[in-house]
């Protein structure tokens, strides 16, 4: 129970400045009309919505690994991605269920009303009470707030340059990055071409999230103990095979085989979205049983910064992808090519698999536990281990005494 209730705290804690952020742009959306026309005024708030999450998750990150490594908590970013699966699967629920009788501006009232009960709540929440390690307070010139700025940085460069840590970080960046995302082209295929009702793709958004949720639960439970190269190489060729999935909605193969566009959709198109979700969860993992003590926040820090910074990548690409081969409003025809140069590009990371290691985590810390658990059962007192060299030599010394 005290468990459940300082995870609660630490999420409710670490979405304190996405709320501001959050309740500034959707409530501008919902109070003034004109935002949700002008362009330059809906991408503004857009943005600052998207900043909040950024930072959200960075931030969230960071003191998981924090939390679990003062509370000594193995394995705690599982629990938080469950957790987030859950709060996914609510919202995007109730998202979509709202589209179908509310029209959009209400919704946003809606949301910032909420957004600003949470805020007040985090507000009132102090830090003290997560049992966090707390900074040393900074001096009048601010020396001691410097002086940590440049060891945290010291000691993250050096985290980050061992073989161990570097390779599997530029690895599951590059898996990332290197992948054009057509997010957007797809969605405005659903709407334009196919006219899917909005309420249909927020739903699907329920189904990924419960599909994030189950395997979550199937990795703590069984698949943590599997080889962590072998795991995230069938992840990534997952990852890889559900952008097929599109091609068979664009071609309306799905309609020969007796499914319709709505349930198509409402099963499969998230899925590529939730299994790039998932292969974070291991690396997320591994970082911070590798990371260095003392450095966890700053490690995890960096990976998820990292992370967001390789999506904005993978996003500039979609769109110098679309634009490149002609995709275009009413304009779908090069839409199948696209979709198979990100399939092709998924499974190129695959040739540079080595690069994640071989053991797990779960079962490195297993191994760690037993050989502990031995010397200690050698270090107990009163039990001595010795050589044959020790035999021959005291039956040497028992001869020359009789002689």
């Amino acid at each position: 129970m005290e468990f459940c209730l300082m995870l609660c705290i630490l999420v409710v804690l670490v979405e304190f400045l996405m709320f501001q952020l959050e309740v500034l742009s959707w409530g501008f959306l919902a109070l003034i009309p004109v935002a949700g026309e002008a362009l330059p005024a809906l991408m503004a708030c857009v943005l600052l919505s998207n900043l909040g999450a950024s930072i959200t998750e960075v931030a969230k990150d960071a003191l998981v690994a924090e939390f679990g490594q003062t509370n000594k908590i193995c394995g705690l970013q599982s629990y938080t991605f469950m957790a987030l699966a859950v709060g996914g699967v609510l919202g995007n629920f109730l998202g979509g269920y709202n589209l179908l009788s509310s029209p959009p501006r209400k919704m946003f009232l809606l949301f910032s009303i909420l957004l600003s009960l949470q805020l007040s709540i985090s507000s009132a929440t102090r830090e003290e009470s997560l049992g966090l390690l707390q900074l040393p307070e900074p001096d009048v010139h601010g020396k001691s707030i410097m002086e940590n700025v440049r060891n945290q940085m010291s000691d993250l460069i050096t985290a980050i340059r061992d073989p161990s840590i570097f390779r599997p970080l530029a690895w599951i960046v590059a898996s990332i990055a290197m992948v054009p995302l057509l997010t957007g082209s797809i969605f405005c295929y659903q709407t334009q071409c196919l006219h899917l009702d909005p309420s249909i793709i927020g739903m699907s958004r329920v189904v990924s999230q419960l599909v994030l949720l189950s395997v979550t639960v199937l990795y703590d439970r069984y698949w943590k103990r599997v080889s962590m190269k072998k795991l995230i190489g069938m992840v990534q060729i997952l990852y890889a095979s559900s952008f097929l999935l599109d091609i068979v909605l664009v071609n309306q193969i799905n309609l020969k085989l007796g499914i319709s566009n709505e349930l198509f959709a409402l099963c499969f198109s998230g899925l590529a979205e939730t299994i790039a979700q998932f292969k974070l969860l291991p690396f997320s993992v591994l970082f911070a049983s590798l990371s260095p003590k003392g450095c966890e926040g700053s490690l995890i820090s960096f990976f998820a910064s990292a992370v967001c910074l390789s999506s904005i990548v993978g996003g500039f690409f979609g769109i110098g992808l679309a634009s490149l081969i002609g995709i275009r409003s009413g304009n779908y025809s090069s839409l199948p090519v696209g979709i198979l140069i990100q399939f092709i590009a998924a499974l190129l990371p695959l040739i540079c698999i080595h690069f994640v290691p071989t053991i797990s985590p779960a079962v490195e810390r297993e191994k760690k536990r037993i050989v502990s658990r031995r010397s200690r059962r050698n270090r107990r007192v009163g039990r001595v281990v010795y050589s044959d060299s020790v035999y021959v030599y005291r039956r040497e010394r028992e001869s020359e005494m009789q002689g």
